[in-house]
């Protein structure tokens, strides 16, 4: 992996995590003194400066109450990950919204192909 991908994945595992925090309610803060880190340490993750070690990984999941999985799935470029993600967005939704929204993506899709 080059040392561009390298900082694109760590980009997009940090903005991940940061997701899932805010989605939990927690700070930057809370979520270090769970990790028994310094807040600069989770501020580092998030900012994708470092990329977490599969141990950190797990610790953040643990904390979020999700899967190291999902973080890692919602940080992938690949088109099968992020139609996973979709349809964990689209689960809460009503069935009309789930349907207006599939509606918008084929109309982006096929208007983006032209361009």
């Amino acid at each position: 992996m080059t040392e561009i991908h390298q900082q694109q994945l760590a980009g997009r595992v940090g903005r991940a995590i940061s997701k899932q925090r805010i989605r939990c309610g927690l700070t930057q803060e809370e979520v270090a003194e769970r990790l028994g880190v310094g807040n600069e340490a989770v501020s580092r993750i998030e900012r994708g400066v470092v990329i977490p070690n599969i141990a950190r990984l797990i610790a953040f999941a643990s904390i979020f109450g999700c899967e190291a999985a999902e973080l890692l799935t919602e940080a992938s470029s690949r088109p099968d990950d992020q139609a996973t993600r979709i349809s964990q967005l689209l689960k809460p939704l009503s069935q009309e919204d789930r349907q207006l929204i599939v509606d918008l993506v084929e109309h982006l899709t096929k208007r983006l192909a032209k361009a």
